[in-house]
């Protein structure tokens, strides 16, 4: 995939060079200083400003990589290599084959009916709801497009997920993922406007990635052998160390790009270099795979499609772990400040749904490293 994405380096550059200088057009005509600030207030980022943002990156560069760098140094041992290429974190370290956690699109249904269930009656009813309305549609089949999503149905108030199951364990994790936000569709279906159903991104994804991680209790209804339950916690908890710098390095390199619009092809790979840099481990050694590092934000859909639309991804993921932390420490407290902050939908601002929810909007280093504290714990004792 790579190699057949550098063939197409310089036309890709290209395009995005003529887009960058579209986009600061846009922002100077509407009397910005630039096309970061013009998208700040496209997007009614009212609650926190490109500081906020600087302090989110400078927080997973200090307290994300260092777990990053530990699990590769534990991959690379486990692995018996000299070196860690790139394409070595893409296989199980121990060998194994992927985990399946489930036999098709009616078992995977109704294990994650079962699974909601067990985590309160509402959200398992929330599912099956679905299910009997045919709002399920979730096994793959040929000729089907691709994707995966929860859909909002505003007037009768019942969302409609589509993806495409294979059995893998990312198919179990995106129901868990979508049923989320599909949870979320029906604590707010009763709100009197359309626009009051629809919160901004750093809350609908908090409702989702939350629920990938407090469904974790009763992944053994997917994993019924505690080698193979074991081994899908850690994956999911592993990946969300490797998202963080991804989205910082994503984040960070957007904004130089966009408060530096003149600047050349080389100035361009030269920051995206010192950036991936900052964020990226160690470990992992790129020689001879250098042009390929040089052109890897080329792969990021959204430096196209939708510029600045990625950092509330890694902000909902750091509240998710919040609010996992507080269902570990009381289930019952803990899920019920999930729903509080759901049913408020779009009425209050960011930091008072986090704050309903029990969490905290906050991207210091102090309060990261409290979460990824947590996240090391849970990881040591798996």
């Amino acid at each position: 995939m790579s190699e057949r994405r550098l063939k197409d380096k310089e036309t890709l550059d290209e395009l995005f060079s003529r887009l960058i200088n579209l986009r600061h057009q846009v922002s100077v005509n509407a009397g910005q200083k630039n096309f970061r600030d013009y998208m700040f207030k496209s997007y009614g980022r009212f609650d926190y400003t490109p500081k906020d943002c600087f302090a989110f990156h400078e927080a997973i560069a200090t307290e994300v990589v260092p777990i990053l760098n530990d699990l590769n140094k534990e991959r690379k041992q486990k692995l018996g290599v000299e070196k860690l290429k790139p394409w070595d974190k893409a296989v199980d370290a121990d060998g194994l084959p992927p985990l399946k956690a489930f036999e098709n699109g009616k078992d995977l249904t109704e294990k994650s009916i079962e699974c909601f269930r067990r985590l309160d009656p509402f959200l398992g009813q929330c599912l099956s709801i679905m299910k009997e309305m045919g709002h399920l549609d979730l096994e793959s089949r040929k000729g089907k497009a691709p994707g995966g999503y929860n859909y909002p149905l505003a007037e009768i108030g019942v969302p409609f997920i589509f993806m495409n199951a294979t059995s893998t364990m990312r198919d179990m994790t995106t129901i868990m993922h979508e049923g989320g936000h599909a949870v979320h569709n029906f604590l707010t279906k009763d709100l009197a406007l359309a626009d009051f159903k629809s919160p901004p991104m750093e809350v609908a994804e908090l409702a989702s990635m939350s629920m990938e991680l407090i469904s974790m209790k009763h992944w053994d209804i997917f994993f019924t052998d505690e080698v193979s339950l074991k081994r899908a916690k850690r994956e999911q908890l592993e990946d969300i160390i490797e998202t963080l710098p991804w989205v910082a390095t994503i984040d960070q390199f957007q904004h130089w790009i966009y408060e530096n619009p003149t600047h050349t092809t080389n100035e361009r790979k030269e920051k995206w270099n010192e950036v991936f840099a900052r964020f990226a481990d160690t470990i992992t050694d790129w020689h001879g795979q250098e042009i390929a590092r040089d052109y890897l934000w080329q792969k990021q859909l959204h430096l196209y499609e939708v510029p600045f639309y990625y950092i509330e991804y890694g902000m909902a993921q750091l509240g998710a772990i919040a609010l996992w932390r507080n269902y570990k420490l009381n289930n019952q407290k803990g899920l019920q400040g999930y729903m509080n902050a759901l049913k408020l939908g779009n009425l209050n601002t960011i930091p008072e749904i986090y704050a309903a929810a029990g969490i905290r909007f906050d991207f210091s280093r102090a309060y990261i490293k409290e979460l990824m504290d947590f996240v090391r714990s849970e990881l040591a004792s798996i």
